[in-house]
């Protein structure tokens, strides 16, 4: 027998002995009845500390509510945009969230973009009937109850409640997984805000002085040229066929109507005036007019020119406009205050041109401001910039042109950044959610471009100047 045949078999033989000998040791260690097996002691592990309570409620609302009407969206980090009807909307910076008495109760705390006044947005999850609608939907839920109570601080604008609901269709897309190559893309090309504004009406009739100033008329595609030359403070009829400006002849000025049917001008008024601007209803025509050394206030009937008669014998740098058929808006001299002059002759209202444009602002020869055409309580101002931002350009007087919004009730100013460009002689388009005004470029090229009332679709609208709207 070899060697390695003889340790194979050893190996076996152990092999064996302890299978038949386990079970022996087994049996010898099993504890008789009487005896009790020693328990292993348990350690006392330490207490975990209560799980957290959410401060957020995490999904995306619409709170709204009516009379007027408002809406507020609250994203996964806070609030993001308040809305107003008449109002541009408010972009809203988030800052955190506290939790209130109850675990369904919610405050989000942010802030005012434009201003930086402080907001605060209440929530509890609870059946609310403040509002019939979210004013983006054609019905209320079943019952009219929905699913949040909603409140609204805002320091400047006030406080508002109403409802609020789960609005997830109306928040942007959110991604969890980007692909890399989509993560890549979004890192090479920054996001291109998207205006508020879906519909909008171009306006219809507009006059301008365009790039070798002449005065243009424009209704429809059809351009019209005036006869006679340039002309300045022009302001279109409401219906959009007439047009009112002042021409200079030496020391004397003119008013002169424009008619677009005739292509024919027709000359109102002659001596020491300006700023001719047709009332609401076309009915009226207000101008300033120099007598006994300073710049009067009248009017007259549009269809009569020497009816003409004197409204405020007080002094006046410029008209901003007629707030309705019976009161006209205008600047007083030295660009003092802002004022509201009834067809009595008497001021019913007076703002102060500092208050209006505060410490940012400057209201210089080039202050103008309008009306908007339907929220009376808003106004555009075309001024200039007390501390210009980085890349303004300073082609007016030196200073770069602004543009900003104010709101009379709140006293809210919010300015209106145009980048690359000197703004000024802003307007209103008919609709409201349109400004056209005149750009300078840093190279001293000026056009009239045309921007949404959030700041945003700017494009360049005409090569001309001093663009006013009639239509």
């Amino acid at each position: 027998m070899g060697t390695n045949q003889r340790v194979a078999i050893l190996l076996c033989s152990m092999a064996l002995a302890s299978v038949w000998l386990l079970p022996c040791l087994a049996q010898q260690t099993q504890p008789t009845p009487t005896q009790t097996p020693q328990q292993p002691q348990q350690k006392n592990l330490p207490t975990s500390p209560p799980a957290p309570h959410s401060t957020h409620y995490p999904i995306l609302i619409l709170g709204f509510g009516n009379l007027p009407n408002w809406s507020v969206r609250i994203g996964l980090k806070g609030p993001e945009r308040f809305d107003r009807d008449g109002y541009p909307p408010i972009p809203l910076e988030p800052g955190d969230v506290s939790q209130e008495a109850t675990p369904e109760t919610w405050t989000y705390h942010a802030k005012d973009s434009a201003t930086g006044a402080i907001v605060a947005v209440h929530v509890s999850r609870e059946a609310c009937t403040d509002a019939t609608n979210d004013t983006l939907t054609t019905t209320p839920p079943l019952g009219g109850k929905y699913s949040f109570s909603v409140s609204i601080d805002h320091a400047q604008t006030g406080s508002l409640k109403g409802c609020g609901r789960i609005a997830t269709e109306l928040f942007p897309k959110i991604n969890n997984r980007p692909d890399q190559e989509d993560d890549d893309d979004a890192k090479k090309k920054p996001p291109v805000p998207a205006s508020s504004v879906t519909k909008f009406q171009s306006p219809v009739a507009v006059a301008y002085l365009n790039a070798t100033d002449q005065l243009v008329f424009k209704r429809g595609s059809v351009v019209r040229t005036v006869p006679g030359g340039s002309g300045s403070h022009l302001s279109p009829s409401r219906d959009g066929k007439k047009l009112l400006f002042t021409r200079e002849a030496g020391a004397i000025r003119t008013i002169n109507e424009f008619d677009y049917d005739s292509n024919s001008v027709k000359e109102l008024l002659r001596g020491e005036i300006r700023d001719p601007v047709w009332s609401p209803d076309d009915s009226r025509i207000a101008y300033l007019n120099h007598q006994g050394g300073k710049w009067q206030l009248w009017t007259f009937p549009s269809n009569d020119p020497t009816k003409a008669a004197v409204l405020s014998p007080e002094a006046f740098e410029n008209i901003a406009g007629w707030s309705d058929p019976h009161t006209i808006l205008a600047v007083t001299a030295n660009q003092a205050d802002l004022v509201w002059i009834s067809e009595d002759g008497k001021v019913t209202q007076t703002l102060p041109v500092r208050d209006l444009c505060g410490p940012d602002f400057i209201c210089g020869p080039s202050f103008t401001l309008r009306l908007h055409p339907s929220n009376l309580d808003l106004v555009l101002v075309s001024a200039a910039f007390a501390h210009p931002p980085a890349g303004a350009p300073a082609v007016e007087n030196g200073q770069a042109g602004a543009l900003f919004l104010y709101e009379f009730h709140s006293k809210r100013r919010s300015p209106l950044l145009i980048p690359n460009l000197s703004a000024s002689d802003a307007e209103w388009s008919r609709d409201g959610f349109q400004i056209l005004f005149t750009g300078t470029d840093p190279a001293r090229h000026k056009a009239t471009y045309r921007v949404f009332w959030d700041g945003l679709g700017l494009q360049k609208y005409v090569t001309g100047t001093s663009l006013v709207v009639g239509l």
